[in-house]
């Protein structure tokens, strides 16, 4: 199931986030009562977006991301259009950074989904 910014949740360590766009299999969510339905879901998102806005500090964002990923997210991905890169975090692995990416997949944690970039980004000069 996907969700916007205004799906909340409460992390494993206890902190509240609202992603920019998450997902959540439906799997876990058939596991949680009707009471944990409502409100902030008390998992984290297997696959989380933030998306830095000119107000962001990147290092916020970046923080962020690390905690999703240590509360149990299986994909993230930052977008930060100000300086066209994306940053892809999964767990025991290292950061990757694409800058300028045309296209992103989400496999294998949502398979076969892709984002397509180039409407977002400013031409390079």
């Amino acid at each position: 199931m996907a969700f916007d910014s205004s799906g909340g949740f409460l992390l494993p360590n206890g902190a509240m986030r609202a992603p920019d766009a998450a997902w959540v299999r439906r799997s876990r969510l058939a596991k949680l009562t009707r009471d944990e339905k409502r409100g902030f879901l008390p998992l984290c998102p297997d696959f989380v977006v933030e998306l830095r806005s000119e107000s962001d500090r990147l290092d916020a964002l970046q923080a962020k991301m690390d905690e999703y990923i240590a509360n149990g997210a299986q994909l993230g991905w930052l977008i930060d259009p100000i300086e066209q890169v994306v940053y892809i975090y999964r767990p025991q692995q290292p950061i990757q950074r694409l800058v300028h990416p045309a296209v992103i997949s989400g496999d294998p944690v949502l398979s076969g989904f892709t984002l397509n970039l180039t409407g977002l980004w400013e031409p390079l000069e």
